[in-house]
């Protein structure tokens, strides 16, 4: 069967559901309306979602890995995630955190955390719904409680969270972190909050409040899709702080690709050319910043 075919407009109006009406029942009605008709529509969605039957680039099991879920000491409670190192690694290895989309910690941001401990990283991959439970099955249900989280909660998890992977003993004492959509909003957050954060790699995501950009110490790195409008809409105002306040930062938007390239479950919304160079560009980011100052 030939794959339907997918056009902006139905990208769009699933970026719209998927981050800001979070109705679904709207959603199938749009989409019915581009397609045509409602089995042309139960056709498209699955290829605009992601799926998790393709989120195993990295086996869970591979032997190149240690991979544990683990619980520490978060922001007030206890946070949960899924730890990941290289095996047998000679010397202290640099930590990145590891920050999930709207959709939590699923098996493909498991998979992102253990491609970034074959690149020689210390990867957690934090679970931001555990004061709520922990992320469900249900990815609606998630976004949900996604959208009810406090903010100023969700930072202190994060610091938190990178605290703790500091001080793992594998690790050479300093960490970075990098998100994905809601995650490299939390990135951008984050950074302007911790004194302590070497690098932020933030795929996609929301920028901070142009007011709290002098707060940010870490090295930054910024990832856009040149078809994402929402997102988009606040690059030149964050780029113009970052810059009037002496930040160190590259910002990169990739041409004619959608929010949500670098994801590789969602078929119509991946693009393997952009995510590939920004993956090799954050990999060298990261190594080149999350060290220990001298």
């Amino acid at each position: 069967m030939d794959r339907p075919d997918i056009t902006q407009a139905m990208i769009n109006a699933y970026d719209e559901y998927t981050h800001l009406t979070l109705d679904r029942r709207r959603f199938m009605e749009k989409l019915t309306a581009l397609a045509g008709s409602g089995a042309a529509a139960a056709a498209i969605a699955p290829l605009l979602a992601a799926s998790n039957a393709r989120a195993e680039i990295v086996p869970a099991d591979d032997d190149r890995l240690v991979a544990e879920d683990v619980t520490y000491p978060g922001g007030k409670g206890e946070m949960k995630g899924y730890l990941v190192k290289p095996k047998g690694a000679a010397a202290p290895l640099p930590g990145v955190l590891v920050i999930h989309e709207n959709r939590g910690l699923n098996p493909h941001i498991r998979d992102v955390a253990r491609r970034l401990a074959l690149e020689g990283f210390v990867a957690l991959a934090a679970d931001f719904l555990t004061p709520s439970g922990g992320t469900p099955a249900d990815e609606d249900k998630a976004r949900d409680m996604i959208g009810k989280l406090d903010p100023a909660a969700t930072v202190a998890d994060a610091e938190a969270s990178r605290v703790y992977l500091t001080g793992l003993p594998d690790g050479n004492g300093a960490a970075g972190a990098m998100g994905f959509c809601w995650g490299g909003g939390l990135v951008n957050r984050l950074a302007t909050k911790s004194a302590d954060l070497k690098a932020g790699v933030a795929y996609y995501g929301a920028q901070p409040p142009a007011e709290d950009v002098p707060g940010i110490k870490a090295a930054m790195l910024l990832h856009y899709g040149g078809l994402d409008e929402r997102i988009n809409a606040g690059i030149e105002a964050y780029r113009a702080a970052l810059e009037a306040n002496g930040k160190t930062f590259e910002i990169y938007v990739y041409d004619g690709v959608n929010h949500a390239f670098n994801n590789d479950t969602s078929a119509a919304r991946y693009d393997k050319a952009a995510a590939d160079l920004a993956w090799s560009r954050t990999v060298a980011f990261l190594k080149k910043y999350v060290i220990l100052a001298a």
